[in-house]
């Protein structure tokens, strides 16, 4: 089973200094990582999806995504998200070592 993995933007791969947008290059390496692995990845933003790619432009990181999307506001399942089988959360300081990690403990990543 391949791996999915959706990927926040703010505070994720870029932070707000009043105006200046700063990149975190530890998580933009992560992306890259995980492309290279293998995994499918989707950006998405509580800013909506035209913001999500706009900032993947902006990052040099467009490539590495399949869609971008807006966050959920609801969702509609019947577990909850604790319960989805395979689920972890990662903070963006757990950096590119953590994530290839659980990738490789949890199911590979295959094409």
């Amino acid at each position: 089973m391949r791996t999915i993995v959706y990927v926040d933007v703010d505070d994720t791969l870029v932070r707000s200094v009043g105006t200046k947008r700063v990149p975190i290059p530890g998580a933009i390496a992560a992306v890259r990582a995980l492309k290279t692995a293998g995994a499918m990845l989707y950006l998405w933003s509580s800013g909506g999806a035209e913001y999500a790619q706009a900032s993947a432009i902006e990052l040099g990181v467009a490539d590495c995504f399949e869609a971008f999307l807006p966050k959920p506001t609801v969702i509609f399942d019947d577990q909850t998200v604790q319960e989805w089988r395979g689920l972890t959360q990662l903070h963006p300081n757990e950096g590119v070592e953590t994530v290839l990690s659980l990738l490789q403990r949890s199911d590979p990543v295959s094409g």
